[in-house]
Parts: structure tokens; C-alpha cells; sequence
């Protein structure tokens, strides 16, 4: 008899295009790696100790995710965040996030409740740290469960597209001392309104946190360099 080996990899291990992708990508979003700054194939290739077909691969995932651009003879640098691109993310993530905050609000278990709570105290241990990336993955943890609550599966594909880009939106408002404490605050709101399972309030929590933080962001941005 023929013996039926399982094809699955169980724990498939990081490869170092993976690796060097998430730094390159923290390092854009923390703003380490300014916007305009030229990103030298050689310099990164010594940074990352990695090989230069390696670097060449992250710069086409950052460049598809929104981080990089190609200039004619000047080769990648980091994409410039203007305003004009921030309110349409802003606009669709307004659409999105607030049928998806009322579904979840309507669906959630205590269990659900429980993630959303224990997430949101991850984003808050973070901000207590001034940990700016591992603030923005737990606000994006606590997303993809609402999202995942919801069952507005297709919503959040469109969402994770846009990912790379909203993470360095929220970096650059949450660094801005007068949003950090409120940021959270909105964040608390729009989880007590789901722990409640009021759909309304939900959609209404959604909608006042993603227009301060459009607000902040549009004022951030208009500034001159």
C-alpha cells in the first residue's frame, strides 16, 4: 500500500528576503528612511548583510505596497506621503472601517470581546514604551480582528493592500504629541461600543477617530518641510 506523506510545511522558517523586507519596511514606516531619501542598492546591501538580488526584491515589494518609487535616473527612493494620497486612504478606510466596526459590534462574543480588549492594552503597553512600531502592529492586530469579526473578509483584503501606507500614516500621527493620548482614546471607544454590541455607536466611534486623525494628518502634511 502507498503511503500518503502530508505535502504541508509546518512552521516554514522566515526566509531573508522576509527578513530584510520587514526591517526596510519598519524602518520607512518609523521614519528612518525619510520621504525623498535615496535608497542606495550598495549601502542597504552592508546594512542588511544580504546580497544585492535580495535588496533589488524588497525594493519591488515596497514599490508595489506604496513605500518606494522609481525615479528616472535616480533609482528608488521613499515615496512621498502628500495629502492628496492620505485623504483618499482616509476616505475608503472611512467607508470601510465603519460597516465593519457596526457588523462587529452585532457579531462579537465575549471571546472576540476578550482579543479586542487585550489588544487594545497592547497598544497602550506600547505607547507606554514609545515602542512606535510595535504600537502601529498591535493597532493593526486589533483592526484585523474587528475586520475578522465583522466577516467583511473582502474589506479587509483591500484594507491589508493599503497596509504599508496606513501604518506610516499612523506613525506620523501618533508621534504628534497632541494625537497619542486621544488617538488611544478613540481607539477605547470605538472597543467599548463593541463590547456593548451598539452597532450605531460603533459606526459613530469609527467616524470621529478616522476624522481627528485625517484632521492631524492633513496638518502634518500641509507644512512645509
Amino acid at each position: 500500500m502507498v503511503e500518503h506523506h502530508s505535502l504541508k510545511i509546518e512552521n516554514a522558517p522566515v526566509t531573508l528576503r522576509e527578513l530584510a523586507l520587514n526591517k526596510v519596511r519598519q524602518a520607512i514606516i518609523a521614519g528612518y528612511f525619510k520621504a525623498g531619501d535615496r535608497l542606495v542598492e550598495r549601502q542597504l546591501t552592508e546594512q542588511l548583510g544580504v546580497s544585492r538580488s535580495v535588496v533589488r526584491e524588497v525594493i519591488r515589494y515596497l514599490e508595489a505596497e506604496g513605500l518606494i518609487e522609481i525615479l528616472p535616473k535616480k533609482g528608488p527612493i521613499v515615496a512621498v506621503l502628500t495629502w492628496e494620497i492620505a485623504e483618499q486612504i482616509y476616505n475608503i478606510r472611512l467607508l470601510l472601517e465603519q460597516e465593519a466596526a457596526a457588523d462587529c459590534a452585532l457579531r462579537a462574543t465575549e471571546a472576540d470581546k476578550a482579543l479586542l480588549r487585550q489588544q487594545l492594552q497592547q497598544i497602550a503597553q506600547a505607547s507606554r514604551e514609545h515602542d512606535d512600531i510595535r504600537r502601529v502592529e498591535a493597532s493593526q492586530a486589533f483592526y484585523e480582528t474587528l475586520f475578522s469579526v465583522a466577516k467583511h473578509s473582502i474589506a479587509w483584503e483591500i484594507v491589508q493592500r493599503m497596509n504599508s501606507r496606513i501604518s506610516r500614516l499612523r506613525a506620523l500621527t501618533l508621534a504628534w504629541p497632541q494625537r497619542e493620548v486621544a488617538g488611544f482614546e478613540r481607539m477605547s471607544r470605538i472597543c467599548q461600543a463593541i463590547e456593548q454590541n451598539d452597532a450605531p455607536r460603533a459606526r459613530e466611534a469609527v467616524y470621529e477617530h478616522l476624522t481627528e486623525a485625517a484632521s492631524l494628518a492633513k496638518q502634518i502634511l500641509s507644512q512645509p518641510e
